[in-house]
């Protein structure tokens, strides 16, 4: 199952939990794992605190502190930086499903990552049946 993901800025987190459960639930999965995947060398996917947004604004600007839009880079489309934070979030993440639900801690949230926005993105979760 693909979904699409429209971001509205150059670097931004979109929480997209409730999307990925709607797929756990359109598939009638009992139990399994949900594998989400972003089909992007810019944009990645990441489990982290969605209770607390200023969590979300650390990541977002110490990421950017460590790896800026203008750096030293060889990359001539002048997004690198975009490619590196990609690289460290990562472009999958795996989610145990217990009795049709994600099984996510009491404040994570699944995130989609844009880091060369804004665009219009996909995100791939496949459903592993166990």
């Amino acid at each position: 199952m693909i979904f699409a993901v429209r971001t509205t800025k150059d670097q931004q987190f979109i929480e997209i939990t409730k999307d990925v459960q709607r797929v756990v639930d359109d598939e009638g999965v009992n139990d399994g794992l949900a594998i989400v995947y972003v089909p992007h060398t810019t944009a990645g996917v990441t489990i982290n605190e969605n209770g607390d947004p200023d969590v979300l604004r650390d990541i977002l600007t110490n990421l950017e502190r460590v790896f800026p839009v203008q750096g030293d880079y060889r990359h001539y489309e002048g997004n690198s930086h975009a490619h590196i934070k990609t690289s460290l979030m990562g472009s999958s993440c795996t989610i145990p499903i217990e009795k049709g639900q994600l099984q996510l801690g009491t404040w994570q949230g699944i995130y989609f990552c844009e880091f060369d926005g804004p665009r219009h993105r996909k995100v791939q979760v496949k459903i592993v049946r166990c």
